[in-house]
């Protein structure tokens, strides 16, 4: 277990009629924490009801928005769970999308600090790319989350972050062996965030060209989406963890006719390093 106690692999689930049941399934398939990305968060609600839902794994947000949620009502969510499922939120914060992001976010953090009771640094993650993001994720968070990287960039990052904070990996994954099925399904999200100009710069960060960026090259799909079967994918997950990860969110992407969480959550169980 890492110091947020997530141990090594956790499943992000949309939100469905089914979605509850799906998080319980999760937990006794082994993984070791069940979280809702960003866009499923249309309600803080949404998070305590993944607690009520499952008994012991940590819940976690990848992310919670600082443009849609003020500090009051992240720092209420904390102080309800913490009666009803104490030390099991893991609040991952993202944003703001403001000219200076950066005072914005000590801001909002000053404000959970002030809380009563305090949102503490042990219990949150920092949505980062860049080597600034990092190092306040370092110094005013238990870690980072970070979405489309690449092994040596994780490898980077483990550099800036140092060895006792965690570093966890959002993962968007297709279970799907065909390459054009897949890597259209893969290209949906990447299309839209490849425009924003922070994952722009980060993708440059990592090596890849203008060309790969603005036309979604299958080298840049390839290399940020794992696809594959559920070897494939445990494989991919293993460079992860290798690389410096410390747990990795597996956040499915699929479109119809291709497994969605709970089915590549089954069909991996037992093949992934954390359930070995």
């Amino acid at each position: 277990m890492n110091r947020l106690g997530l141990g090594a692999e956790g499943m992000a689930l949309t939100v469905s009629d089914t979605h509850l049941e799906e998080a319980a399934e999760a937990e006794r398939l082994g993984y070791s924490a069940v979280w809702l990305p960003g866009g499923q968060i249309d309600t803080l609600d949404r998070l305590a009801d993944l607690a009520g839902a499952t008994t012991a794994v940590p819940v976690g947000a990848s992310i919670i928005s600082l443009d849609v949620y003020a500090a009051p009502q992240v720092a209420g969510l904390y102080a309800q769970l913490e009666k009803s499922a104490p030390g099991r939120l893991v609040t991952g914060l993202g944003g703001p999308q403001a000219p200076r992001p950066i005072p914005a976010l000590g801001a909002f953090l000053d404000q959970l600090d002030r809380a009563d009771p305090p949102l503490p640094a042990q219990r949150r993650l920092l949505a980062a790319l860049g080597p600034r993001k990092l190092e306040l994720a370092r110094e005013r968070a238990a870690g980072a989350i970070m979405l489309l990287v690449t092994p040596a960039y994780l490898g980077t990052a483990r550099q800036i972050l140092g060895d006792r904070a965690a570093l966890v990996v959002d993962q968007m994954v297709v279970a799907d062996t065909d390459p054009e099925r897949a890597r259209q399904t893969a290209r949906r999200p990447l299309q839209f965030l490849s425009r924003l100009p922070g994952y722009a710069a980060s993708f440059a960060r990592m090596g890849f060209t203008g060309t790969d960026i603005g036309q979604v090259s299958d080298r840049l799909v390839d290399d940020l989406i794992i696809w594959g079967s559920p070897g494939t994918i445990a494989a991919r997950v293993r460079r992860q963890l290798d690389a410096g990860a410390d747990h990795i969110v597996l956040h499915v992407l699929s479109e119809p006719g291709q497994p969605g969480p709970i089915q590549v959550a089954r069909a991996l169980a037992g093949l992934l390093p954390g359930h070995r």
